[in-house]
């Protein structure tokens, strides 16, 4: 008898506990889908870089110094030839497309550029002993071609997300009057909501030309980059 009574009480017991919970599913926040292609408008602010040897002293074959408090801006180390600086513009404007060929998303990824920039108008005037009397680079174009890292945390919907990027490559420069080539490297970053981003870029570009001598104009343009990435 009281083994019966303690298997029914037992019996009761165990129909009466409650389950033991499930397990709890492991939260998984929802994923950016994944971006293959952004076009781009940006304006840039171009700032020269090394301009007394990039080109003064490749056109002139020699080392030229800045000076101040005179009616010109360099002067050749033997003092026979002045250089005024006419012209140097800060204002440039290019449009672009980039590629991600294996998707942007999270995490780094295959990028490739291509852009098509315009360049500031330069204008030159030696007085003494040069190549010529004028140096002048107007109404000029690039068109660049390159390939790099993006490095993305995109936000699902239209929330927050941010990338970052490094881009190196090749181009052409067509001016008035003279053509030639170009390599840079590109680094920049910015945020994004839905398919619209804004970024900042800061760019080195070499534009290297062969007439009247070999010489190469170096330039660094900030950008503030609009994008719509789909």
């Amino acid at each position: 008898m009281l083994i019966q009574t303690a298997s029914a009480l037992w019996l009761i017991a165990a129909l009466a506990a409650p389950e033991p919970p499930a397990q709890a599913q492991q939260y998984q926040a929802p994923k950016a889908r994944r971006h293959f292609v952004s076009v781009s408008y940006e304006r840039q602010f171009v700032q020269p870089y090394g301009f007394s040897k990039h080109p003064l002293s490749e056109l002139l074959g020699q080392p030229v110094n800045e000076v101040h408090l005179q009616n010109f801006q360099y002067e050749t180390q033997d003092q026979k030839t002045q250089v005024t600086v006419l012209e140097y513009g800060k204002r440039a404007s290019a449009i672009g497309a980039t590629l991600y060929p294996f998707g942007s998303s999270q995490g780094a990824t295959l990028a490739i550029r291509g852009s098509i920039e315009s360049l500031p108008d330069i204008r030159v005037a030696f007085t003494g002993p040069a190549p010529s009397p004028t140096y002048q680079l107007t109404n000029g174009r690039a068109m660049d071609i390159g390939a790099g890292v993006d490095m993305s945390d995109r936000a699902p919907g239209f929330g927050l997300g941010a990338h970052a990027f490094v881009i190196g490559g090749i181009g052409t420069a067509q001016t008035d009057q003279l053509d030639g080539r170009r390599y840079f490297i590109e680094g920049g970053g910015g945020v994004s909501s839905g398919p619209f981003g804004v970024d900042v870029a800061f760019k080195y570009s070499v534009n290297r030309f062969s007439e009247p001598v070999s010489h190469s104009v170096h330039m660094i343009p900030i950008s503030v980059r609009a994008s719509l990435t789909f």
